[in-house]
């Protein structure tokens, strides 16, 4: 047996410089599912859907700015009565990264780095070398 509609909301969609009349929201129950949307035409094919009301009420939000083309400045809402709020689903958590340990090769030994360009400009002068200056000390 199919069970009652239930008034859960309005939806005000403004026509020019004029606010249309609200469009009624309503909550279908069926076994384990929930359903809300409208009932007047064209709005009634945006249909929320949810284990719950409130996870239908966020589907029905989602599908809404989707599916009907209008700009968010030609309407308002959705206006959720009868305490209804929206359940937004959770983030998926980010990727933990891989241990730093696994992930780094063994880094080379100290020595065989290359030299910085402020080094290697002072290997090159004769004036500032370190290796000049040793030799004409003895």
């Amino acid at each position: 047996m199919e069970s009652l509609l239930e008034f859960v909301g309005t939806v005000h969609i403004f026509l020019g410089p004029y606010r249309g009349n609200p469009i009624g929201l309503y909550l279908q129950r069926d076994g384990e599912v929930c359903r809300i949307s409208p009932r007047i035409y064209p709005w009634n094919q945006t249909i929320g859907v949810g284990e719950s009301p409130n996870k239908a009420a966020a589907d029905f939000e989602q599908k809404w700015k989707e599916t009907t083309g209008l700009a968010p400045e030609m309407y308002t809402g959705p206006h959720w009565e009868g305490g209804i709020k929206p359940e937004k689903p959770k983030p998926a958590a980010p990727p933990k990264p891989a241990p730093a340990s696994a992930a780094k090769p063994p880094s080379a030994p100290a020595e065989s780095k290359a030299p910085s360009s402020s080094e290697a400009s002072l290997a090159n002068d004769p004036v500032l070398s370190p290796s000049s200056n040793s030799e004409k000390a003895s």
